[in-house]
């Protein structure tokens, strides 16, 4: 490996700033402001707990017609809202139903926890397995 080349030199140089030019790109249009109605829709169809999702599809409707008519900031606006309400049922929906699959699932097990208690409090095993040994 050759160790002779000195790299040092190269940042001791500062280009002249006069003979930079400078290049801009436009890239084309923004992107319009996003609605998420299809978003809102489902969140509409499906729990709506606190009918999260039909707010959000109100603000949704709201930012599509502002976006009609041209006004951007107002469809943005509209927009956020949208995704802040679909944020919130889409966290609800999806919270909702794994809460209460955990509550049905820790009932099972404490029923028959329950039910094995009872069964050695009232001796219901050995009464079954003692009437077999007196038939001998």
């Amino acid at each position: 490996m050759d160790t002779s080349y000195p790299r040092e030199e190269l940042f001791l140089t500062q280009p002249n700033k006069s003979d930079a030019t400078h290049t801009i790109i436009t890239i084309g249009a923004p992107a319009p402001p996003r609605d998420h109605l299809l978003w809102s829709l489902c969140n509409t169809l499906y729990l709506n707990l606190f009918c999260l999702g039909f707010m959000a599809l109100i603000y949704s409707v709201k930012a599509r017609d502002q976006k009609v008519q041209g006004d951007e900031q107002a469809a943005q606006r509209y927009g956020r809202k949208a995704r802040c309400y679909n944020i919130l049922a889409t966290v609800w929906n999806v919270t909702l139903p794994l809460l209460l699959l955990a509550l049905v699932i820790t009932g099972i097990v404490h029923v028959s926890q329950v039910v094995n208690a009872s069964l050695d409090l009232l001796n219901l095993r050995g009464f079954v397995s003692i009437g077999d040994d007196d038939n001998k």
